[in-house]
């Protein structure tokens, strides 16, 4: 298994669940990928700082071909 914490920038109050949102509808666009384990979205302490998304693959390989494909730029993906 292979696993990758991903910290998002932080989000105004008021894009909160704009983000939730599309965060819940980018798994249905990434879990169709080979390897796709799962990718949860952890909320920041005590509602201060940033998101943390844990993303689980079968392999470094299978996470690398979904985090380099064309589905991360033409969804907005928010990470680097």
């Amino acid at each position: 298994m292979f696993v990758n914490i991903v910290e998002f920038p932080t989000i105004k109050k008021e894009k909160d669940e704009e983000f939730k949102e599309w965060f819940a509808w980018s798994n249905t666009v990434y879990e169709k990928f080979d390897g796709f384990i799962s990718r949860r979205l952890l909320k920041p302490t005590n509602g201060e700082g940033s998101y943390v998304a844990i993303v689980e693959h079968e392999s470094g390989k299978t996470f690398m071909v979904m985090h380099l494909s064309e589905e991360p730029k033409k969804h907005g993906q928010r990470t680097t």
